[in-house]
């Protein structure tokens, strides 16, 4: 049976904006306040989507939240009609109005985590939403995202989906940017590799002292049990507390996995010999022969890593067994790392082919290509029974382009947030999006 690792790219939201609310991003704090374009970042993400479907991998496409989420600020006491809460809130709170207008949920990768059924123990495919209870923007998305997914994945013969984690701090989930699996197939039994930042109960696991550790081993502990998965069949692993300092909030930002294949930094994790020994062995009981291919900080370091975003890549297999390195273009700007590609294409290891991709408007809100997508494995007769709706095709990529010119403004600023005619062209959108995409009702303002 044909399975295949289908790759759901965020669409970018139409209040994308430049909020600076992802303390420890470099890149989100960086830019913070500038002007951002939601129409060419919206384009941007569905070249790649096009561009990757036209390689012949399978893309779809995932909606994004409805922004402004006034149902937020009226939980913080912002009263009236909807335009009133957006006033109030523009000339009290602009920083709670700035949260509440993110479009973050374009990075998919943290939408929840991905068990596929040949993993689990009742052979479906389950999902469980990410909480992202570390940074309040973010904690606000996992309703809509149940919906979004439940409306995607329906057949309950198939598909198993699982309510986020408690949101406090003892469960911070952050869903598949902390989360790789490796396989020999993407049918087959595979070793599911989670990575945390920190231990909520056990102190013998040490803390970053900088940044905040936004996932916890006890989440993915949980998600593992919720998910039926045998402990033949999984991994964890600590981050290195120093790397999270250095502004690597999640590990999708310092490794990078697929296939039998972990592409990672050698600062990447805590008691890495053993980490990969691990992989290795287990991987090997279930007919895979894992290849790590370590990238040492002689050669990019860190702050390179961090600022070019080049483990933040899509690492995808080609027909003939090779693998290709979706990479921002931000990784050919850097002269370290693009010197570093440049020798490992060139080398016969595993990963022979690097393409570059213009992501600048994502980019400098703190994600790049592997951020902006969730990766789904599936088989065959599964992914026939995926809501077609969402599955990329040249038509798809017409009307979705035509959508984003019609309803999207081409500059953003702070200022912008309090135009209630925003949130007006905002529903606007997402209500013809439904439709496009198939997904019935799945937004606040519909359900309401």
């Amino acid at each position: 049976m044909n399975a295949y690792e289908v790759n759901f790219d965020g669409l970018v939201g139409p209040t994308h904006n430049y909020g600076g609310l992802s303390y420890g991003n470099v890149a989100s704090q960086s830019n913070s306040q500038a002007t951002s374009n939601p129409k060419e970042a919206a384009l941007q993400g569905l070249g790649k989507m096009k561009a990757l479907m036209e390689m012949g991998f399978k893309q779809g496409v995932f909606a994004p939240q409805e922004r402004q989420d006034v149902a937020a600020l009226r939980s913080l006491g912002f009263s009236g009609t909807d335009a009133e809460v957006i006033a109030k809130a523009a000339k009290e709170a602009m920083p709670l109005l700035a949260a509440c207008s993110s479009a973050s949920s374009m990075w998919t990768a943290n939408s929840c985590t991905v068990s596929p059924s040949a993993d689990t123990a009742d052979g479906r495919v389950h999902f469980t939403a990410a909480n992202l209870n570390c940074k309040f923007h973010r904690s606000i998305e996992h309703p809509t995202t149940s919906r979004v997914l439940g409306a995607m994945f329906a057949n309950d013969k198939f598909f198993a989906h699982h309510a986020a984690l408690p949101a406090v701090g003892q469960f911070g989930d952050e869903g598949a940017a902390n989360h790789t699996r490796f396989c020999n197939g993407y049918g087959q039994a595979g070793v599911e590799f989670f990575v945390f930042g920190r231990s909520a109960f056990d102190a013998r696991y040490p803390s970053p002292q900088r940044y905040p550790a936004r996932q916890t081993l006890e989440a993915s502990q949980a998600i593992a049990r919720l998910h039926g998965l045998g402990a033949e069949g999984v991994v964890y692993a600590q981050q290195n507390p120093a790397v999270i300092d250095q502004g690597v909030f999640h590990n999708d930002v310092i490794s990078v996995g697929n296939g039998e294949v972990l592409f990672y930094h050698e600062d990447a994790f805590l008691e890495t010999d053993k980490v990969l020994a691990e992989l290795d062995g287990k991987l090997g009981k279930r007919g895979g022969r894992f290849q790590a291919v370590r990238v040492p900080r002689s050669a990019v370091s860190v702050e390179d890593a961090v600022r070019s975003y080049l483990f933040n890549s899509q690492l995808l297999s080609r027909a003939d067994g090779s693998m290709l390195l979706i990479v921002p273009e931000e990784c050919r700007a850097n002269a370290n790392v693009w010197s570093y590609l440049n020798e490992l294409t060139s080398a016969q290891g595993p990963i022979r082919e690097v393409k570059v991709f213009d992501l600048k408007q994502s980019m400098q809100n703190g994600g790049g290509p592997a951020c902006l997508r969730l990766r789904v494995a599936l088989k065959e007769h599964e992914l026939a029974a995926v809501n077609q709706g969402v599955m990329m095709t040249p038509e798809l990529h017409a009307t979705l382009t035509a959508w984003v010119e019609k309803h999207y403004r081409d500059r953003l600023s702070e200022s912008d947030l309090a135009d209630p005619q925003l949130l007006s062209e905002c529903r606007t959108a997402l209500d013809e999006l439904t439709q496009i995409l198939k997904l019935g009702a799945v937004y606040p303002f519909q359900l309401n």
